[in-house]
């Protein structure tokens, strides 16, 4: 949902699937919905950290319903890729990110930028799209009404809970937020061989771009295959009669 240049007045935001539609997805309708709590960028599975810069970028996606039932609507059966990105700062220097350019780099070289709102309301209340989409859906969906007006209010109360709070990460602080990227056109699976690159980061006062960051998505597929591996042997084992 990150628009170029990066801009609060369309930053990364979550989209609220309607009561119908929670129903039949598994999707909570309690009011506290809450994201996993941030941690520093290094401490996720696919990250780039610029030592001599001292500031490291995660990309931690969300390619599994289950993993992201916090969202409010079915992003992913719909062929938008949450992907929380976080940003670490620990230099001496704050750093701005209205200029910033954080894009979805697919295996055969497609530039993605991020959704805006616009884009995710025409996909999200759109009946074609709802029926159309690529990504296999464990159970069928019910059409979501066409909205009119040009974004759903309920999209900017969601981007209250789970988008960038602003666009300066300050010195020795961590600052982190959920952007949406159609991956709908790509091959399945979209991850393997895409990378999340991130460049044009300057100093708060502009005089210093930090060099460009390049996240391997394969770092996080191998992670998570890894750690799906080790919950399959730590599985009991029947005997067998």
């Amino acid at each position: 949902m990150l628009p170029r240049p990066f801009s609060k007045s369309s930053p990364a935001i979550a989209v609220i699937l309607i009561i119908a539609s929670v129903a039949s997805t598994g999707y909570s309708v309690a009011a506290d919905r809450k994201a996993p709590p941030v941690k520093p960028a290094g401490q996720y599975d696919a990250f780039d950290a610029h030592e001599t810069e001292q500031v490291t970028i995660a990309a931690d996606p969300c390619d599994d319903p289950a993993d992201c039932k916090f969202f409010r609507l079915p992003y992913v059966q719909h062929g938008l890729l949450p992907v929380h990105v976080i940003i670490t700062n620990d230099s001496d220097r704050a750093l701005s990110l209205d200029d910033a350019r954080l894009q979805f780099i697919s295996a055969n070289n497609d530039v993605i930028p991020a959704a805006t709102p616009e884009d995710i309301n025409r996909r999200l209340f759109n009946i074609k799209n709802t029926k159309s989409s690529k990504i296999p859906m464990p159970a069928p969906i019910p059409a979501i009404p066409i909205h009119h007006a040009p974004v759903d209010k309920k999209i900017t109360q969601d981007d209250d809970d789970f988008g960038f709070q602003g666009t300066i990460v300050n010195a020795h602080s961590t600052l982190a937020g959920y952007l949406f990227y159609d991956v709908k056109p790509l091959d399945d699976p979209a991850l393997k061989g895409a990378q999340f690159y991130v460049k044009k980061v300057h100093s708060q006062d502009m005089k210093k771009e930090l060099f460009a960051f390049s996240i391997p998505f394969d770092k996080w597929l191998k992670a998570q295959d890894a750690r799906d591996k080790k919950t399959q042997s730590e599985q009991p084992v029947t005997p067998a009669k």
